[in-house]
């Protein structure tokens, strides 16, 4: 059954195309990821399916409903955990939680059983009572991500869920968020530009970048998209390796900077062969690695470039846009 169902979307800000023509279906109770660097428009994505922006163009429906002419329905069959905390530090995590239920009109025999339960499924039952300000970075998450299920929402909104944590909480919280979706059995909304975070959580994988998606499937679909294998040669001369060298075996290059990543059949049996093709034709070679393809490599394919340039380009983008000072 389809969660989720969203036909050429579109999101723009005066002369920016934040989100460009977007089309997906998302199924009940899977994960699903939008991945892409910061500026992508995951967020705006995001914004819009929960109603807090309208779009341009295009339309959307939330378990059958509009997002445009059912808002209420919407938000209330709906969970959100912003990217931005949005938590009150001077309240308890109990309190948090029963001011969300209030909100909601949740009747108070309900609130109470419900607040319980949630503590104890992100283990802050004993610090129910604990200001929120006395939190660490991923009890805040975890309390979060607790309150977006008070409402028992259908489906769930985690923007960039993991950002700022260190790498140990990052592993807590995505064990918290699987087993969420295995028991809770909730559609699962998931942007982020963690690669390892996309992999090991989601279903599939919407990789965005631009407000386009460039590709969309499984994440071990897209990595064999990429190819069996991938070479990665650094060297001065990889603008003419990726042009002059072929080989039945060889199914493709992309190349950036001074490296050039070759696509080919069993490496570990071409890998010498190749080693004795540049040699002959008189290429400097600095370094050569094999690895298996990854999300980062299925990036680069779709986009030319990896997802670390991306952030360093949206970044002065941004830099670009800010007013000098004088």
């Amino acid at each position: 059954m389809t969660a989720v169902l969203v036909d050429k979307l579109t999101k723009q800000f005066g002369d920016l195309t934040a989100v460009d023509s977007v089309s997906f279906e998302i199924r009940e109770g899977e994960i699903f990821g939008l991945l892409g660097p910061n500026g992508a428009g995951k967020t705006t994505i995001i914004s819009m399916l929960s109603t807090l922006q309208k779009p341009t163009s295009g339309r959307a429906f939330l378990n059958g409903i509009d997002i445009e002419k059912d808002q209420d329905s919407i938000r209330k069959s709906i969970g959100i955990v912003f990217q931005d905390q949005s938590l009150d530090e001077e309240l308890t995590a109990w309190e948090n939680m029963d001011f969300h239920g209030r909100l909601y009109r949740i009747p108070k025999a309900v609130r109470v059983e419900k607040t319980a339960e949630l503590l104890r499924l992100v283990e802050l039952e004993e610090r129910k009572g604990s200001l929120v300000k006395t939190y660490s970075g991923g009890m805040r998450r975890r309390l979060e991500i607790a309150r977006g299920l008070l409402h028992e929402p259908s489906v769930l909104f985690l923007d960039e869920p993991t950002l700022g944590l260190d790498p140990q909480t990052r592993n807590l919280l995505w064990d918290y968020i699987q087993n969420l979706n295995r028991t809770k059995g909730i559609t699962i909304i998931l942007t982020t530009h963690y690669m390892d975070e996309a992999d090991r959580l989601c279903d599939r994988i919407a990789i965005i970048d631009r407000g386009v998606i460039s590709a969309l499937d499984t994440p071990e679909n897209l990595k064999k998209m990429v190819g069996e294998d991938l070479v990665t040669v650094i060297s001065p001369d990889a603008d003419r390796i990726a042009e002059e060298i072929t080989a039945p075996w060889i199914v493709g290059f992309y190349h950036h900077g001074g490296q050039v990543t070759i696509r080919l059949r069993s490496a570990e049996e071409h890998i010498l062969e190749l080693i004795r093709m540049m040699g002959r034709d008189g290429y400097t070679i600095s370094s050569i690695s094999i690895k298996k393809p990854t999300l980062e490599d299925v990036f680069l394919h779709y986009t030319g470039r990896s997802i670390r340039e991306e952030e360093a380009g949206a970044g002065d983008r941004m830099r670009m846009m800010m007013p000098r000072r004088h």
